[in-house]
């Protein structure tokens, strides 16, 4: 009688590990450079600045109004 081996799946080998290197940095962490999103978010700012003077402007003319016809 012939006898059959049979492999099981969970004793396969294990993937070896490699040791954490430290890597250098190649350029600083803080530093500023000009992309696109520099570009966006500076137009954005502009924008929400420009729109929070202008809403100032409307109260301080609606305040100018009361202040009239309440005289």
């Amino acid at each position: 009688m012939a006898t059959i081996k049979i492999r099981s799946s969970h004793h396969q080998k294990k993937p070896r590990f490699k040791s954490f290197k430290v890597h250098k940095n190649v350029k600083p962490f803080v530093q500023f450079r000009v992309t696109e999103q520099t570009v966006y978010w500076s137009v954005l700012l502009i924008f929400i600045l420009f729109l929070a003077l202008w809403v100032l402007s409307i109260q301080l003319n609606i305040d100018e109004i009361i202040n009239n016809i309440n005289l």
